[in-house]
C-alpha cells in the first residue's frame, strides 16, 4: 500500500511533561523502542570503521572522550540503552530536547557506565546553530515531526555539526500501520496508541531522508528498512 507521507500533531508534545498520560506513554516508548530494537541499530552505526570518529576508527572498551548528541531526547533512555549496548567508557552524552525531564537518577545510570551526561533544554533549530561541533549526532522517532522543509533545514545544520548522523524512524508501510494499531494489546495507553498510527503515517521509505540531505559528494548516505517497523539513515563523512 502506498501511503503519501502526512504529519500531524501527535498528544505527546503536547501534554505537560509531568502530565500521568505522559509519564505513562514515555514508559510505553521504552517498550515500544525494545520491539524496533533501534538502539541496537545506533550502536552498531557507532561501531562501524570507515570514518575518522577520533577514537582510533573502532571503538575499544576504552577510549578517549566522544560525544553523541541525540537530538529529541526526551528522558535520555534511549542513549542509555545505547551506551549499554556499546559497553565503553569515556563518552559524552548531549541530550537536546524542548523539555527538560532528565532525571539525576537518569545521570547517575550514564555516570555509572563512565559516561558524563549533559541536558540541554533547547529548540532542535537554536541547538544546532549555536553548538560546536560533536562527533555524532542520533535520533529516535524524532525526524518524523518535522514537515519536508523544515526537516531538510534542520538536516543541513546537523550536515555542518558532525560527521556522522544517524536516525531511526517509523518505516511508513501498511504492516507498520497495523501494528501500530495493535499496541494496546501490549498495554499501551490512549496517548501511545494514538501518537503511534501518526507516527507511522509521517514515518519514511525508500531514500526520503536521503534526498534531504545537503550531500556535497562528501557523503557516504545509507537508507534502509530496520527490520519490519523501523527506517534506519546513516550520513558518514568521509575522511
Amino acid at each position: 500500500m502506498e501511503m503519501a507521507r502526512r504529519v500531524e500533531p501527535e498528544w505527546l508534545d503536547q501534554l505537560p511533561a509531568h502530565d500521568p498520560r505522559a509519564r505513562r506513554s514515555r514508559r510505553d516508548l521504552v517498550r515500544i523502542n525494545a520491539l524496533m530494537g533501534n538502539a541496537a541499530r545506533v550502536a552498531s552505526e557507532l561501531r562501524k570503521p570507515g570514518t575518522d570518529l577520533g577514537y582510533q576508527h573502532v571503538i575499544t572498551e576504552v577510549c578517549p572522550r566522544f560525544s553523541v548528541a541525540e537530538i529529541g531526547a526526551g528522558d535520555g533512555g534511549f542513549l542509555l540503552r545505547v551506551a549499554r549496548a556499546l559497553d565503553v567508557r569515556g563518552f559524552e552524552a548531549v541530550l537536546v530536547d524542548r523539555k527538560d525531564v532528565v532525571t539525576d537518577a537518569m545521570r547517575g545510570q550514564f555516570a555509572a557506565r563512565g559516561w558524563q551526561a549533559k541536558a540541554i533544554e533547547a529548540d532542535v533549530f537554536d541547538w544546532l546553530r549555536a553548538t560546536s561541533p560533536v562527533d555524532a549526532i542520533v535520533a529516535n522517532l524524532f525526524l518524523h515531526h518535522f514537515e519536508t522543509a523544515r526537516l531538510a533545514a534542520m538536516l543541513a545544520l546537523a550536515a555542518t555539526r558532525t560527521r556522522l548522523f544517524v536516525a531511526c524512524e517509523p518505516r511508513r508501510s501498511a504492516f507498520a500501520l497495523n501494528g501500530a494499531r495493535l499496541l494496546g494489546l501490549v498495554g499501551c495507553n490512549d496517548v501511545s496508541r494514538h501518537d503511534a498510527v501518526v507516527s507511522v503515517r509521517a514515518g519514511f521509505r525508500d531514500g526520503e531522508i536521503s534526498a534531504m540531505w545537503p550531500n556535497d559528494g562528501s557523503w557516504s548516505l545509507q537508507e534502509r528498512a530496520g527490520g519490519l517497523f523501523s527506517h534506519v539513515f546513516v550520513a558518514r563523512r568521509q575522511s
